[in-house]
């Protein structure tokens, strides 16, 4: 019994961690590339989070990631190509978008 309720307790706290992780993505994020990233899943992108763990440390990160979605390209990643700007995005988005993956991995 009290393995069942120590299992119902972290699978609620997944859950809930998981909709605050959801919640917390900006609105560009859900709108411009939601449909191929999400914040810590690899779909048909990688997660935001690997994004951010890829540049973890780095005092430029937030500028690279800005410079990868403007172009768009591959960048290493095993996945297709992102087209330049994602879809559509404008520059206060992409800075927008960028300092808050460069910041999941704090």
């Amino acid at each position: 019994m009290n393995s069942i309720i120590v299992s119902m307790v972290a699978t609620a706290g997944l859950v809930v961690s998981g909709f605050a992780l959801a919640g917390d993505m900006p609105a560009e994020g859900k709108a411009k590339c939601g449909a191929c990233h999400s914040i810590d899943k690899a779909t048909m992108a990688p997660s935001f989070m690997e994004i951010s763990e890829k540049f973890k440390g780095d005092k430029d990160a937030s500028k690279k990631i800005a410079a990868s979605i403007t172009m768009g390209g591959s960048f290493g990643w095993e996945y297709g190509n992102m087209p330049a700007r994602g879809l559509g995005a404008n520059d206060a988005e992409i800075q927008s978008l960028s300092k808050f993956i460069a910041g999941l991995a704090k």
